[in-house]
């Protein structure tokens, strides 16, 4: 969602400044509002040709050259020259407009570093070329695929583009309401770059969500380790911190299951998290949890460590249990009928076997008259046990999980918070850390979440 811009009367004159200054050039103010922000969905369709010779007379579609140049500011500023100037990201409550601009130019590049945006650019400068050629619609088939790709990539493209225009606006708006002594004007603004900063960092963080069930809702399960009362009631806190977590991102949270303690606190409890990328989300806090602090149950007052650990769920919808079918993985195969069916259909190949080639999985039908009839009913069978394949393969992930909460041990530790004698929350497999464990018991785990994502997808990367 773009953020609200200022609506005074000084937006028109900070518009005719910013015009007279070329930051408005139209090759840079993308205004389409409709394209859908880039995401790390189903990967883009090679063209499969080599490309022909072009004509260069005749030209239909914009060019990625012009789309892709950087928007800036007035005095020149750009997200890239944004980020290198090393400006301190603060919290968002302590921030000046460098901070937040800061913020968002780092979320829009890790967001370019994901997408591959040198590629993308490229890669659309090749296909533009190709929809230049005069003679391209004589393959229609080749010609809409080229079309296709090349759309979704201009999407990206201009969605990008977009968001960085808005922030060097509101940069260039700042600006000009401190030069006019415009208090009220410059609350909006500043109020318009950190609702910006935080609309960077969700698409930041859906841009990381490539999972075949990220999208899906989830259970997190939480059990309490050795260590009796403080341990149970540090199982409480944890869950506790989801439950925060999940409605501070507005999702739906239902208590499935809670042991309650002897004391304080609880042997186990799930929670289902009802919402989209819930799992996509929650995925990186499995693994074991470690508190240290100054025991409220211990007379003595002295320092405990406690454990829980911690496995998330997908909630896979009916839609999930069907097998997606991919032409190139089937082999058909023709065959004269043997059985019943009159003259016609012994004497010619009506019959129809079909083998799925990555599971050797086949049907086979004869009964019917035609080769169409007993294709389309071979095709229901292989279908139908390539679900119940489906289905028992997302019932064994899920026993995995579940699973998962006994075989956890310490040496699964993803996190430490510490209380006493200082206090930090650490995770253990990005070395992110932060000094207020309280924000992040009340449900701040983006950042945290952020960086696992980033992580992983960066080790996936450079083993590929």
């Amino acid at each position: 969602m773009a953020s609200r811009l200022p609506t005074r009367s000084t937006a028109a004159r900070l518009l005719s400044h910013l015009r007279s200054s070329g930051a408005l050039n139209p090759s840079h103010h993308l205004l389409d509002h409709g394209a859908a922000w880039p995401g790390r969905g189903r990967g883009l369709p090679a063209v499969g040709k080599p490309y022909p010779p072009h004509d260069r007379t005749r030209r239909r579609f914009s060019s990625p050259a012009a789309v892709a140049e950087a928007p800036m500011t007035a005095d020149g500023l750009t997200v890239d020259s944004i980020a290198g100037k090393g400006w301190t990201i603060l919290p968002e409550a302590e921030s000046d407009w460098r901070s937040h601009a800061a913020a968002v130019a780092q979320s829009v590049k890790l967001i370019k570093k994901r997408l591959k945006w040198g590629w993308i650019l490229e890669r659309s400068r090749q296909l533009s070329v190709v929809l230049e050629r005069p003679d391209l619609w004589d393959d229609p088939v080749f010609a809409g695929k080229v079309s296709r790709e090349h759309g979704e990539l201009m999407g990206k493209i201009k969605s990008v583009n977009q968001f960085e225009q808005e922030l060097m606006e509101h940069i260039d708006m700042l600006r000009l309401a401190r030069e006019e002594d415009d208090n009220e004007l410059e609350t909006e603004t500043m109020r318009a770059l950190a609702e910006m900063r935080r609309s960077a960092k969700e698409k930041e963080l859906n841009a990381l969500l490539s999972g075949d069930n990220d999208s899906c809702s989830c259970f997190i399960e939480v059990q309490a380790g050795a260590g009796g009362t403080e341990s149970m009631d540090w199982a409480s806190m944890v869950m506790n911190m989801y439950s925060s977590w999940a409605q501070r991102r507005g999702y739906t949270v239902t208590i499935v299951e809670e042991m309650p303690g002897e004391v304080a606190g609880i042997k186990r409890a799930t929670i289902k998290v009802d919402g989209e990328y819930a799992f996509g989300y929650a995925k990186a806090e499995v693994g074991v949890h470690r508190l240290v602090r100054i025991s409220p149950f211990d007379s003595g007052k002295r320092r405990h460590t406690s454990f829980a650990a911690v496995a998330v769920v997908p909630i896979l919808g009916d839609g999930s249990t069907r097998y997606q079918i991919k032409d190139s993985d089937l082999r058909i195969e023709r065959f004269r009928s043997g059985g019943p069916g009159g003259q016609h259909a012994n004497c010619t190949e009506s019959a129809v076997r079909i083998v799925h080639i990555p599971t050797g999985i086949t049907a086979t039908c004869q009964n019917e008259r035609s080769q169409h009839m007993n294709k389309s009913s071979a095709m229901a069978v292989l279908q139908s046990r390539l679900d119940q394949l489906e289905i028992a393969r997302q019932a064994q992930m899920n026993a995995d999980h579940t699973q998962s909460l006994s075989e956890i041990s310490w040496g699964n530790q993803i996190r430490s918070y510490v209380l006493h004698p200082y206090r930090m929350v650490k995770d253990l497999r990005t070395n992110y850390e932060v000094s207020d464990p309280d924000s992040v018991l009340n449900g701040d785990l983006d950042d945290f979440i952020l960086n696992y994502l980033s992580m992983s997808l960066d080790e996936a990367d450079g083993s590929a």
